[in-house]
């Protein structure tokens, strides 16, 4: 998987917007302004901030070696997933899809109601 993979697969989500809030070596996408991924761009290989439920985060923090606590992101809700072919990319657009759709389900409900 490369940045722009994972750039075209989450720009194509409804009501995705991307961002360089931190600089210029932070890619953050949102859904209806909350985060639901962060990508510095100034590491070598693809990494990204997602958000996960905490269980689910704990089971593949176990299975996976590159799958980390958020790093500087709140560590229950929040993996460090490294791109290094560990992870099939399959489970990577899982994980993607999951932190996308956790965020919108914590959207008001005005919001909730456009994905329906």
């Amino acid at each position: 998987m490369n940045i722009e993979d994972l750039r075209e697969y989450c720009i194509k989500k409804p009501y995705v917007t991307e961002g360089l809030p931190f600089g210029p070596s932070v890619l953050v996408l949102k859904v209806m302004e909350k985060v639901f991924l962060l990508c510095p761009l100034d590491t070598e290989g693809v990494q990204m901030n997602l958000k996960c439920d905490p269980e689910w985060a704990i089971e593949l923090r176990e299975k996976y070696f590159s799958v980390q606590p958020g790093f500087h992101m709140n560590k229950k809700h929040w993996n460090t997933v490294y791109c290094n072919n560990e992870i099939p990319d399959k489970l990577i657009y899982e994980m993607i899809d999951h932190s996308f759709n956790l965020v919108v389900s914590k959207l008001p409900k005005a919001d909730r109601l456009k994905f329906a």
